[in-house]
């Protein structure tokens, strides 16, 4: 099967401090085909994720010496890698908290086996998928979808995966009004269409990242209770 495929390339780094969570995902992922590393907490993670090298982690949100929100923060400083955050609470001050920090896709304890996988896959597609075209260019933006990095006015600008993706939509369909429920399905997928806050946590991300006044916007423009569009020339 293509999943099977794709996930044979695919190493998973679990963390998480309850063992039968990790004893489950790790059974679950493993006879799908990925290579997992498990870790009980946030130290133990940071030095397993520099040895195995993961191309996804699994983290949960609440863990002794180092949770899950300063791992994000950790592994981010140093990797675009995806995160997926688990936690028992589903609070949109969580979700926004645990997104802020670096992760990029949440999903809530208890969850289905086969909407975790859909995550998973959906992530490490994402990721790492094949592309259509080397590199475009939207107004003083250039995009290299190979090597998955935005330039804005010669300088390389560092963007994590989700930010990345959801930029990359947007300047593919420029000076177009996108509604909030197109941008949460192109990027996380049908499931995610009832979590706004993901948008307004990763947009902005890119402000800051983008704008040079996040505070007053032109490329990424709010259209109020319908959306965002993208002034490639501001």
């Amino acid at each position: 099967m293509m999943a099977t495929a794709v996930a044979e390339k695919s190493r998973v780094l679990v963390v998480d401090d309850e063992p039968q969570i990790t004893r489950v995902l790790r059974t679950v992922l493993t006879s799908q085909g990925y290579q997992v590393s498990t870790a009980a907490e946030g130290q133990a993670a940071l030095a397993t994720f520099a040895e195995f090298r993961p191309e996804l982690v699994i983290t949960d949100l609440y863990m002794p010496h180092m949770d899950g929100i300063e791992l994000c923060k950790r592994i981010r400083a140093v990797s675009a890698v995806p995160i997926i955050v688990l936690s028992v609470k589903g609070e949109e001050r969580t979700k926004v908290e645990a997104l802020d920090s670096g992760a990029d896709d949440y999903v809530t304890k208890p969850f289905g086996i086969d909407e975790l996988l859909a995550r998973v896959r959906a992530a490490l597609r994402r990721s790492g998928g094949e592309v259509e075209m080397a590199s475009f260019e939207a107004g003083e933006f250039r995009i290299d979808l190979e090597g998955r990095r935005v330039h804005s006015r010669g300088n390389e600008v560092r963007l994590t995966p989700k930010e990345f993706e959801l930029f990359v939509y947007m300047a593919r369909h420029p000076n177009r009004v996108i509604t909030h429920r197109t941008l949460l399905e192109a990027v996380w997928g049908e499931a995610s269409q009832e979590q706004p806050e993901y948008l307004r946590v990763f947009m902005g991300q890119l402000r800051k990242k983008l704008e040079p006044d996040p505070s007053n916007p032109r490329f990424l423009v709010t259209e109020p209770w319908v959306g965002y569009r993208f002034n490639p020339n501001g």
